[in-house]
C-alpha cells in the first residue's frame, strides 16, 4: 500500500490535536498502518492516545518515534491553522513542522519499505504519542512501560523531530542537554517598612542566592556539548505596597546542563548553597525541583553513520552532529537503545503561520527509507 507523505501530513494537520486532545490523529494512523500489515497496540494512559505499531516478529528491530500533539495555535494566522493549506510550494498549519510531517514521512517510508521487502530479516516499530508538547508523562513513557511489560524492545531509534536550523540536511541530533527547574521559596515575617528590625525580609537572602547562581560558571563545555547554562526566569513577590515588607517571595531558575553534570548533583549543590545563605537570617529558604530529562549522548557510530549517509545522499549536505536545543522524547528512548534525531527545517515550529516545504517532506521520506535499507544491511551477519 503506497502512502503519499504530503497527503498524510495534510490529513494529520486537519486533526485539531492541541495537547491533550487527539483530534482523530492516532486512530487514523492506526487504521493506515493496520491496512499496511502492521500489528497495532494502543498503550493509552490518562486520556492520552498512544500507538505502538510493529511489522515483523524477529530482531533486529529499528524504531521510529514521534508525536501528533501540537501547541496552541495563537492568533494572527493567514489561514485556518488546521486547514493544511497548500500554497507557494509549502504546506501551512499547526504541526506542519513539529512534527506531523515527520510522522507522515516515517510512516510512508516504513510502509513502502515493508511493501517491497516483506521477507526482510528484522522488524520495524513505530512509536507515536499524543503527549510530547505537555508534561510528557503519559506518552512515550507510557509506550515504553507497555513495551517493557509486553517484552517488546527496539535496537535503535530515530526520532523525527525537526532538527535542521536553516536548510534541509544541515543538522542531526546525537544527544540533548538535561533540563532542571528549581522553584525557590523564601519565607520571612511581614512588617512595616519603617521598622525593618521588626520584620524578616525574605528578599535579601533570596536575591543573594540568585546572585550566586547567576554568576555560577557551571562548566566550559565538553567534546559534544556547549557550556551548560542557567537562567533566572522569574522573581515574584506580589507586594503592591511601598510601606510593607513582604512575608514571602519566590523565584524560578532553569538549568540546561551537559554531560558534566547530573540533575541530582546540581540539586545537591544548590541545596547546600541555599542552606548556607539562609543560615542566621531568620528567613526560611526552600526548594522544589523538576528534572525534565538528563543529559545524554549517542556516541557517533553505526546509527549516526547510517543517518548521515542517507541525508547526504539525498540532499548533498553533510549534517552537523549536534546536541543543541531543548528536550525531546529522545530522552526517554535513550534508556533502551541508541537514539538520534533527524527531521525537517524547524524555523517556524510553534510560530503563527507554521509551514514546511512540500519538497522537503518528500526528501525526508526518501531519507528515512534509505536509513532503513542501510541499517538493516548493517545488521546482516558478516
Amino acid at each position: 500500500m503506497t502512502i503519499e507523505p504530503v497527503a498524510l501530513t495534510a490529513a494529520l494537520i486537519r486533526c485539531p490535536s492541541v495537547t491533550p486532545a487527539d483530534g482523530g490523529a492516532i486512530p487514523m494512523l492506526q487504521k493506515t498502518l493496520e491496512n499496511s500489515g502492521f500489528t497495532c497496540n494502543r498503550p493509552d494512559r490518562s486520556g492520552i492516545l498512544n500507538l505502538h505499531a510493529r511489522f515483523g516478529t524477529s530482531g533486529p528491530v529499528f524504531g521510529f518515534n514521534g508525536h501528533t500533539d501540537v501547541v496552541p495555535t495563537g492568533e494572527g494566522w493567514s489561514d485556518d491553522p488546521f486547514s493544511a493549506t497548500l500554497r507557494d510550494g509549502k504546506i501551512w498549519g499547526r504541526g506542519a513542522a513539529d512534527m506531523k510531517s515527520g510522522v507522515a514521512a516515517f510512516v510512508a517510508a516504513a510502509t513502502d519499505f515493508v511493501d517491497e521487502n516483506k521477507a526482510f530479516d528484522g522488524s520495524i516499530v513505530l512509536m507515536i504519542t499524543g503527549d510530547e508538547e505537555a508534561d510528557a508523562t503519559d506518552g512515550t513513557v507510557a509506550i515504553l512501560d507497555w513495551m517493557r511489560e509486553a517484552g517488546e524492545t527496539v535496537d535503535a531509534c530515530l526520532v523525527g523531530e525537526p532538527t535542521c536550523p536553516e536548510k534541509m540536511g544541515d543538522m542531526m541530533k546525537i544527544g540533548r542537554r538535561g533540563s532542571l527547574t528549581i522553584y525557590l521559596t523564601a519565607e520571612g515575617v511581614q512588617g512595616h517598612s519603617a521598622y525593618p528590625h521588626r520584620a524578616k525580609n525574605p528578599l535579601p537572602p533570596l536575591l543573594s542566592l540568585l546572585n550566586r547562581l547567576a554568576n555560577w560558571e557551571l562548566d566550559t563545555g565538553t567534546d559534544h556539548f556547549d557550556p551548560s547554562t542557567l537562567a533566572i526566569n522569574t522573581v515574584d513577590v506580589g507586594n503592591p505596597a511601598t510601606n510593607v515588607i513582604p512575608e514571602r517571595a519566590t523565584a524560578t531558575v532553569n538549568i540546561r546542563f551537559n554531560d558534566t553534570h547530573s540533575g541530582a548533583a546540581l540539586i545537591e549543590t544548590i541545596r547546600g548553597w541555599m542552606d548556607e545563605t539562609a543560615k542566621g537570617t531568620g528567613v526560611t529558604l526552600s526548594m522544589k525541583t523538576k528534572i525534565s530529562g538528563e543529559s545524554f549522548i549517542t556516541e557517533p557510530g553505526p546509527l549516526s553513520d547510517a543517518v548521515a549517509a542517507a541525508v547526504e545522499a539525498e540532499t548533498g549536505v553533510k549534517p552537523e552532529l549536534s546536541t543543541t536545543g531543548g528536550t525531546s522524547d529522545a530522552r526517554f528512548m535513550r534508556a533502551i537503545c541508541p537514539v538520534v534525531e533527524f527531521g525537517l527545517v524547524g524555523k517556524t515550529l510553534h510560530k503563527v503561520d507554521e509551514h514546511v516545504e512540500v519538497a522537503d517532506i518528500e526528501t525526508l521520506t526518501r531519507i528515512y527509507r534509505r536509513i532503513l535499507e542501510s541499517w538493516f544491511e548493517q545488521q546482516k551477519p558478516a
